[in-house]
């Protein structure tokens, strides 16, 4: 037999061995697309959500009347309350857009302080493709604050 013939010979024994190395390759891709598109899916929920929750904190922190300002030193300070804090978040949460955001719930709305108002939402994450490497949804929650101050 000749060197081409052995040549030809030895390259027939090697067909097909790069097929089970591309059908490897292609799993392991289509996990880690799968996996990328719901962690990038889980952080724009987040964002979201706190987004919502720091317009609210900043709604809270406004919730003050002109009867509610003092002045404490020589500074003008608004005084808040937690009746009035939650009392303004529900109604910003009812007009804000909140479609896509599963379960939302007001988790906190107060002020600790009388000046800072705190603002503590939930929603459930669901992936956009449901895989057997990601859970089926998660309980996300974040907290924002706000505080007024009133310059002259």
């Amino acid at each position: 037999m000749s060197g081409a013939a052995r040549m030809h010979a030895a390259s027939r024994a090697d067909d097909g061995s790069i097929l089970p190395l591309i059908a490897g390759f292609a799993a392991l891709s289509l996990v880690v697309v799968l996996l990328v598109t719901a962690a990038t899916s889980l952080y724009l929920e987040r964002k979201r959500l706190f987004t919502l929750a720091d317009g609210a904190a900043l709604v809270g922190a406004e919730s003050f009347t002109l009867a509610d300002v003092e002045l404490v030193g020589g500074d003008v300070r608004p005084r808040l309350t937690s009746a009035a804090v939650a009392r303004d978040v529900v109604a910003y949460l009812r007009e804000a857009p909140v479609d896509g955001l599963d379960e939302l719930t007001l988790v906190r709305a107060t002020t600790d302080d009388g000046s800072t108002a705190i603002v503590s939402l939930a929603s459930y994450w669901r992936p956009p493709v449901v895989t057997l490497f990601v859970p089926e949804g998660v309980r996300v929650e974040v907290t924002a604050q706000a505080r007024s101050a009133i310059r002259d």
